[in-house]
C-alpha cells in the first residue's frame, strides 16, 4: 500500500523511529505503552493491510501471552496475593501485570522495528550514514536487506529440494534432519557468497574512499523541515516529562502511578500525537488524492 510518510526525507523517517522506539523502551506507564502499541499496529495495518493483522494474531499475541504467564512463575513479588502455586509460592497481581507490561513492550518494539525496516530502506540508511560510518552502514544495510532476500531464497531452495524428493515434511526423523541440514548448508553458502559479491561490488565502486561523491535523490524540503521541527519538539517535551516523573509507574511492592494533572495529561496527548504522525500524514494524503480524483 502507498505510504506517504515513507516519501519524506530519510532524516525525518529515522528521527521519528528513533524517538518513538526509544520512548517505547523507556516509558513503563501502561497508558504510554498502550498508546505506542496501538499506534504501531495501526501504522502496520495501514501500510501492510491484512498481512500485518495476520502477523499480530500469529506472533504478537502469543508472545504477549507467553511473557504474561512466564513472569508470575518466577517473580513472586507484590502485596496483592491472588492464589498460591503448587510450589507454595504466591501468585500476585503485581507480577501478572508486570509480565503483561513486559509483553506489551516487547510486542511494541517488534512492530515498530518491522515498520522501521519497511520505511528505512537500504539506500536511505547508506545515505544517512555512508559518509560517517561507511563500513558499519554497509553492514547494517546488507543486514536489513538480507532478511527478505533470505526468505525468498529459502522458499526457492526448499521447493527445489522437494522437486527431487527431499521434502522436510516427509520421511523419518533422521531423513527430515538430514534434509534440513542440507537446506541449511545451501543457505549458509548462498549467504556468504552474496555478502562477498556485495562487498566486492561496493569496493570496486570506491565506496568508503575519502573524497568520494555520490548521487542522491533526497532533498530536505519545507515539509521535511516542519516534520523535523515537530519531532524535535515532541522529543524535548516528552523528555522533560520523563525527567519530571510524569510517566512514572511502579509495580512493586504495590501498584503506584504518578498523579494526573493537566500538565501530566498533556504529555500523554503529545505522545499520542507523535505516534499518530505517520498515520495522520497517510490519511491526509489519501484524502488529497481522493479529492483530486473526484475533481477530474
Amino acid at each position: 500500500m502507498y505510504d506517504a510518510f515513507q516519501k519524506y526525507h530519510p532524516l525525518v523517517n529515522f528521527s521519528f523511529f528513533t524517538v518513538v522506539i526509544g520512548f517505547s523502551m523507556v516509558l513503563r506507564h501502561p497508558a504510554a505503552q498502550l498508546i505506542s502499541c496501538i499506534c504501531a499496529i495501526l501504522y502496520a495495518v495501514q501500510i501492510e493491510g491484512k498481512k500485518a493483522v495476520l502477523f499480530s494474531l500469529k506472533f504478537c499475541i502469543p508472545v504477549l501471552l507467553l511473557t504474561a504467564f512466564i513472569n508470575p512463575a518466577f517473580n513472586h513479588a507484590g502485596m496483592t496475593i491472588l492464589a498460591y502455586l503448587p510450589s507454595g509460592n504466591p501468585l500476585t497481581l503485581e507480577s501478572i501485570l508486570y509480565g503483561v507490561s513486559a509483553g506489551v513492550m516487547l510486542v511494541t518494539g517488534l512492530v515498530w522495528f518491522i515498520n522501521f525496516n519497511r520505511v528505512i530502506t537500504s539506500d536511505k540508511f547508506i545515505y544517512l550514514f555512508g559518509r560517517i560510518i561507511p563500513a558499519l552502514s554497509l553492514v547494517l544495510s546488507m543486514t536489513l536487506r538480507f532478511i527478505p532476500k533470505f526468505q525468498v531464497q529459502l522458499a526457492c531452495v526448499t521447493e527445489a529440494q522437494r522437486s527431487i524428493g527431499r521434502d522436510v515434511s516427509e520421511g523419518g526423523i533422521w531423513q527430515r534432519v538430514k534434509t534440513a541440514i542440507t537446506i541449511l548448508s545451501i543457505m549458509v553458502t548462498w549467504a556468504l557468497e552474496n555478502a562477498i559479491e556485495t562487498a566486492d561490488s561496493m569496493k570496486s565502486r570506491g565506496y568508503g574512499l575519502k573524497g568520494r561523491t555520490s548521487f542522491s535523490i533526497y532533498h530536505l524540503e519545507r515539509r521535511d523541515q516542519l516534520a523535523l521541527t515537530w519531532i524535535g519538539f515532541c522529543a524535548v517535551y516528552l523528555l522533560s516529562g520523563w525527567m519530571a516523573s510524569a510517566f512514572s509507574f511502579r509495580y512493586f511492592p504495590r501498584l503506584h502511578s504518578a498523579p494526573l494533572y493537566a500538565l501530566t495529561i498533556s504529555f500523554y496527548l503529545i505522545y499520542l500525537a507523535l505516534c499518530l504522525t505517520p498515520i495522520v500524514l497517510n490519511y491526509i494524503e489519501e484524502k488529497k488524492w481522493k479529492a483530486l480524483y473526484s475533481s477530474m
